[in-house]
This record gives structure tokens, sequence and C-alpha cells, in this order.
């Protein structure tokens, strides 16, 4: 197929009202942010759409990138022609001739005449396109009510547009629409899943991953970057956070108390997560949990494990089962990832008979009795490494940022200053940080 343009529509904020200019904005910075790897195309906007002309990139490639881009909720290749009756009619039948329609095809013509100055009006406009059509493709059958091609012909005044194909894309909200959060990201199945779900409700997601180098290998960080790549290739870019714990996680070990470990933990990822969000100004944490899959995911563990954290928990698969999460991983292409069998740090001290209802005080005064664990959260706050991701790149190629001194270790800093402005578990420890 041969295709000048891709044609984007808009889904749920075409009902925003005051806030649709918001929602749009936000819709063309991230398909700007996507498109970074095609540099020939260009973004052309119009009220309620977008327009990408493909200037010789390759459709199907973009096409690929394009039909995930959240706020958009259909995509259709396109065809151009001069505002002119003949090239209209010419290039309707070579667009059909490219369909290669099958005997007793079901058609209709559906004309629309943008431009009021164009001499023909959109009823008239059907039948002069579709007469010609029919000639040339004697197969085809006109059904107006159910056709199984609908050659469809915008004239405006710059050029008239015709496309048939209607392709299903993302659908939801445009990225970073409704504010930013932080995303818990394990090695596992779940996380991956619940940051894609919070990309498509309009969240800017940054990426939060403990690790415990040396106990967990270079493999095991790779593979989360390597999630957090697909996860950015929807996106447009992905900030993630490398959080050191080992000391937090060795020291919680030695407590004595096995059976609230995981608890433990938790609560201290939880806490270093808020002091991340805080610090870059997101509104929530995303985890992974889905209510009752592990020891630790029960209600009772939740509530006490969310207590140490005013910012609210967002939990988008809370109510899904596994089965559920696996067909989405496998959907957005994370699945494969997951289940290669590199260790992260919650596998690590795994207890034997996990706390599925710890009592909030003991707690408490299990943490009360560490009084150096608030230095060890601090300390594991100011050794985190931010590495930024980009679209189509590879986690090898990533912008590595030392978080507190502000310092690069990249060329490109003038990707770092853009940041702000585009939005881009089987074991018994489950899938959340």
């Amino acid at each position: 197929m041969d295709y000048d343009m891709i044609l984007l529509r808009y889904g749920e904020i075409a009902i925003k009202g005051k806030n649709r200019s918001r929602f749009e904005k936000a819709a063309y910075h991230h398909v700007k942010a996507v498109l970074a790897p095609f540099p020939r195309t260009n973004i052309i906007k119009e009220y309620g759409r977008l327009y990408v002309e493909l200037n010789g990139e390759p459709f199907q490639d973009v096409i690929d990138v394009l039909k995930h881009i959240f706020g958009i909720v259909s995509l259709s290749p396109v065809k151009r022609a001069p505002s002119e009756l003949e090239p209209i009619i010419e290039t309707a039948k070579k667009l059909m001739q490219e369909m290669n329609p099958g005997p007793d095809t079901k058609f209709k013509v559906n004309a629309r005449r943008a431009w009021k100055a164009f001499p023909h009006g959109s009823q008239d406009l059907q039948h002069l396109v579709g007469a010609p059509v029919l000639r040339e493709f004697p197969q085809l059958k006109v059904d107006v009510h159910q056709p199984e091609i609908e050659l469809r012909v915008e004239v405006r005044e710059g050029s008239t547009y015709l496309f048939s194909e209607v392709i299903k894309a993302a659908g939801g909200f445009p990225l970073s629409s409704n504010g930013k959060a932080m995303l818990l990201l394990s090695g596992g199945i779940d996380s991956p899943v619940a940051g894609y779900q919070a990309l498509r409700k309009g969240l800017e997601v940054e990426a939060i991953h403990f690790h415990s180098y040396p106990f967990t290998s270079e493999r095991a960080k790779q593979k989360v970057l390597d999630l957090a790549q697909v996860l950015a290739n929807y996106a447009g870019r992905i900030r993630v956070h490398l959080v050191p714990f080992t000391d937090i996680q060795t020291r919680l070990h030695q407590s004595g108390h096995e059976n609230l470990l995981i608890t433990l933990m938790r609560r201290a990822m939880l806490r270093i997560s808020t002091q991340l969000a805080e610090e870059r100004k997101a509104m929530a944490i995303v985890t992974g949990d889905s209510l009752g899959q592990v020891a630790s995911q029960t209600l009772g563990s939740m509530n006490v494990i969310g207590r140490v954290s005013d910012l609210p928990l967002l939990r988008p698969l809370v109510a899904m089962d596994k089965e559920q999460i696996i067909r989405y991983a496998e959907q957005i292409g994370t699945y494969d990832l997951s289940i290669l069998p590199y260790e992260d740090c919650c596998t690590l001290f795994v207890p034997k008979s996990p706390a599925t209802n710890p009592n909030l005080n003991v707690v408490e005064r299990v943490e009360q009795s560490i009084p150096e664990l608030e230095q060890l959260i601090a300390a594991a706050v100011e050794g985190t490494e931010a590495i930024i991701l980009r679209a189509g790149g590879h986690p090898d190629d990533a912008i590595v940022i030392n978080a507190n001194k502000g310092k690069t270790e990249h060329k490109e800093q003038q990707e770092i200053n853009h940041n702000s402005d585009v939005p881009g578990a089987d074991s018994t420890h489950g899938d959340w940080f």
C-alpha cells in the first residue's frame, strides 16, 4: 500500500468540554515523542483530529507506533489528492485497486465537503466519485447500510483526503493529562501491566525499582530496564529510579521477625517511594497488587503496608485474576521478559510463613526497635540513580542521572530538560515493588 498520511481520531477527550484543548495538546506531545525515530514525519493539527504526513517513512512501522498512542481511539491510512474532481476520482480508483475487492463486495462512498467553495456538495460528490469507481470495479455491489468497504472522501481547501480502513488504537486518555504517578516496578508479570493501565488512564509514569546488588545480578536489573523500555515505547519516554535496597533488606532480616519480613520490606519501599514522589511532584503511587493473589496482598496486609504513605495508592489490577493479567502482559509485550528467571530483591530471605493479616501495632514496634531504619531509608533515597529511556531506543543508550547531584552521564542534556514537557510474580512476595 502507498499512503501519504495517517489520520488519528481522539476518544474520551472529545467529551471534556473546556478541557478539550489541554487534552489535545497532551495527545499532540505524545505523538511527537513517539515519532522521534521517524524524523521525516510531520504532524498537522485540526479540530478534533491529527494527521501525520509520512514523507517517505514506512507507513506500517509508523502505524505500529501510533496505534499505541493513549487518547487515540482509531486511525486510518490516507491518500491525498488535490481538491479537484478528476484527481479525486483517480485517487479513489487507485485506493480501490490497492484494496483489491473480491466479488460482490458491499461498497459505499461517504463524502464530506468541509471546504464550502468546492463546486459540488457532499451528496453530489458521493455519486460523482461512486459511479466511475463502480464502472472500474464491476465486482462491487452498492450497500449504503452495511458496506464492507466504506470509501470516505473529505474535501478540504488545501487537499482532499481519501481513506477506508479504520484501525483500532489504544483509547483511554492522553499521556500526562491526568497528572503524574510513581510506578513500583519489579521484574514480575503484574507491575508492568499496572504501569500500562496507568499510562492508558492519562498518567505520566515514573518507575521505581529496588535492587539488592550483589545479592541480585546485573541481569535482574537489565530485565527490569527492558520491561521499562517496553513502557517507554508506549509513553514516548520514561524515567526509572533505581533504589539500592541491600542494607535495608539485610537489617530487616536481622530483626528476627521472619513472618513480618515482607510487610516490613514493603513499608520501607513505600516510605522511599513517597519521598521520591514528593521530589518529582508525583501525586500517587501505582502498584501491581491483585487482591488475595499472595500473602502480602490480602486486605489486611495492604492496609498495614499502606499506612506509611499519605499519597493515594492506585492498584489497577486489584480485581483481576492471574489469567487476565497474563493476557494483558502478552498483549502489551512484557510477558516473555517477565518470565525470564532472574531473581529480584524480594526473592531473597523469603519467609516460609509470611503474615497474611499483620498487626499494625506489632509492625510499628518492630520498626521502632530498629533505630537506624530512618537513616538507612534516607541513604537509599540519596543513593538512588535515575535513568531516562526513550521510545524506540535501548536501555544501553539511556540517559543516566545522579538524581541528587543533578549531573548527567550522557551528552544529551537537552533530553532531560525536555522530560517534564513531553509525556513518555509468582513467588510468595507477589509483584508489587
